[in-house]
């Protein structure tokens, strides 16, 4: 077993105290390989903003669970090596089971998920607890998140037809009973690029997708049931309307792209919203750089000459959001 505090890492209470109080969201990116983690901590060292390291079910099966730990590991001495040593959090994303928490806690993770939004509630609370008693037992307490509402759109392995809101009369039993460290809720977000149907948005004048706003007085009400509990949003990428069509300009298929505005982040993460979840956005920079190399350069087959611009794209997006959007920039 690998405990998470032989990597260097921290887990996620004392972080999302801090983040809670001084009203600002830690930036959550989703990484499966090396030019994502540069990127990220690039970024992260130079607007000394806190991180979580997301890894999906499926990025440990892309990457290899054994590569993960020790690029999280080496993320912790590259923060250093790059001048400032600024905390960072390798937390299970979706985790589905409670046999998957298991095989991250004891493989150095430092934070998991335990996604039980699927189930009845009363088969959630028993499968979040389960992880949780399992996580907070460990000799370094390792945090565990919860979900409650089910966010609709595809990302990864999550796939959700359907979306309902959560129930803000359901919070406050959820957490008492299962002993989360923090809650993932569904106000309107939702997972991949193709967010919302057309016919759910309007459209501006230049014909770009206006999403439903979020519903900030669920997440109003459910601050009030649990004052000062760290709450998470999920499918929070913007889907910058640039990259889509830089995707199309060089030859990409991408059909009614929408995000959630970065107004209404900003907005949720001076709330008791301390962790913001963001991977479809850094998708679509790394995309629209690589398409845009090929399309230029036709004849370049050397890895470096086109994952490095759209390593140094995504840095610029995600510093970008540490300062713009969720305000962790200069808080680590």
């Amino acid at each position: 077993m690998t405990s998470y505090k032989e990597l260097g890492l921290s887990n996620t209470v004392e972080l999302f105290k801090k983040a809670v109080s001084g009203g600002y969201a830690i930036p959550a990116y989703n990484f499966n390989n090396l030019e994502q983690l540069q990127a990220i901590i690039q970024a992260c060292v130079e607007t000394k903003s806190p991180v979580i390291l997301q890894v999906s079910s499926g990025a440990r099966k892309y990457a290899n669970a054994n590569l993960l730990r020790n690029m999280a590991r080496g993320a912790v001495e590259y923060a250093k090596e790059l001048g400032h040593a600024v905390p960072v959090v390798l937390h299970l994303d979706h985790g589905d089971s409670f046999e998957l928490c298991v095989d991250c806690i004891e493989n150095g993770f430092s934070s998991v998920m335990i996604d039980g939004s699927h189930l009845s509630y009363d088969e959630n609370v028993a499968l979040t607890k389960k992880v949780c008693d399992y996580a907070h037992s460990r000799p370094d307490y390792v945090s565990v998140e919860g979900e409650l509402g089910v966010l609709a759109g595809v990302e990864d392995d999550v796939s959700s037809e359907h979306s309902h809101y959560t129930q803000p009369g359901e919070v406050e039993d959820f957490v008492k009973k299962t002993g989360v460290d923090s809650l993932a809720i569904s106000i309107g977000t939702s997972h991949g690029a193709m967010k919302f149907k057309p016919e759910q948005c309007t459209r501006t004048a230049d014909g770009i997708l206006v999403p439903p706003p979020l519903r900030f007085d669920i997440l109003e009400e459910i601050e009030k049931r649990i004052p000062g509990f760290p709450i998470v949003l999920h499918g929070s990428s913007s889907v910058p309307v640039e990259y889509t069509k830089m995707i199309l300009e060089f030859g990409g298929k991408l059909k009614d792209t929408v995000g959630i505005p970065e107004e209404q982040l900003r907005k949720a993460a001076k709330s008791a919203v301390c962790k913001i979840n963001i991977d479809s956005d850094g998708r679509l920079a790394m995309t629209a750089m690589i398409r845009k190399v090929f399309a230029q350069n036709p004849g370049e087959f050397d890895p470096r000459k086109y994952l490095g611009p759209a390593r140094d794209e995504l840095k610029k997006l995600y510093m970008h959001k540490n300062r713009e959007v969720l305000g962790s920039a200069g808080k680590a």
